[in-house]
């Protein structure tokens, strides 16, 4: 799904609230203790797996507004630290699918 260079901390916009996204880490990240801390505006995940960590910051921004729809909208970073980097694609694509929301 996601083929980036995971070498390099990225970032991204998600539409989301950070409630939201707090609540999607732990499916979307099994198998890694988390450490999350921050609130409403912005926040961090330390997600720790044996082979490796990878951190997630996150902060609001204004929501996307679309005539009447508003639309929440996060900008969340990713850095990796250990962990191969086939591990790493594997973590982030299973990452993606976890928050993806449904549609149609």
């Amino acid at each position: 799904m996601f083929r980036q260079d995971l070498s390099e901390p990225f970032g991204r916009t998600m539409g989301c609230t950070a409630r939201e996204l707090r609540g999607w880490l732990v499916r979307a990240l099994p198998g890694a203790r988390l450490a999350i801390e921050g609130d409403d505006d912005e926040g961090l995940c330390r997600a720790r797996f044996e082979d490796g960590e990878l951190h997630i910051a996150w902060r609001t921004l204004a929501p996307r507004r679309i005539a009447l729809l508003s639309i929440p909208q996060l900008q969340v970073r990713f850095h990796y630290t250990g962990l191969s980097p086939q591990r790493r694609r594997d973590v982030q694509d299973y990452f993606d699918r976890a928050t993806q929301r449904g549609g149609g």
